[in-house]
This record gives C-alpha cells, structure tokens and sequence, in this order.
C-alpha cells in the first residue's frame, strides 16, 4: 500500500507463527532488486518500508515489480507499480 506509490510503499504481512521470514522485491525479468528481510521473526502483525531503491541503496526506474514473502511453507507474490 500504496499501489502505484512514489517514493516509499509499505507491505504488510501477518504471521500466524515464529519463522524464518524472507521478502525479496524482483524486476519483471526475474532479477533480484532488494532483499528487504531475510531474518527470523516473531508471530504478529508486521509492515516492511521500501523506498524504491536496489540492495546497493540506488534509486529504480519507474516500472512494475514483484515481491515475495516467504515463511515456512508459505510464499506469496504480488504486482506493485512504482511511478516517478
């Protein structure tokens, strides 16, 4: 949430358990852009901040990504749309 957003968007996620939790954002060609958490967390509500930048801290180009979170046995991805 946002979606489209500029410059920061926020993902939410809700785990039902303690786990290894891991969020990557992708461009559309499959290529890692920013791995946002990697990192064991406990149970509850959370929300991660991404301000449209890669792992060495650069700004991206306008253009639509995805983004996975992973935990346990579960994984999800999803569209967001970042507009300049």
């Amino acid at each position: 949430y946002p979606n489209p957003f500029n410059p920061v968007t926020t993902l939410r996620y809700d785990l039902p358990q303690n786990g290894l939790v891991n969020i990557t954002v992708y461009d559309m060609l499959g290529n890692v852009i920013n791995e946002l958490v990697n990192e064991i967390q406990n149970s509850g509500y959370k929300s991660i901040l991404w301000n449209a930048t890669n792992n060495q801290g650069q700004p991206v180009s306008t253009g639509v990504y995805l983004y996975s979170i992973e935990a346990g046995n579960f994984r999800s991805t999803k569209k967001m749309m970042f507009l300049k």
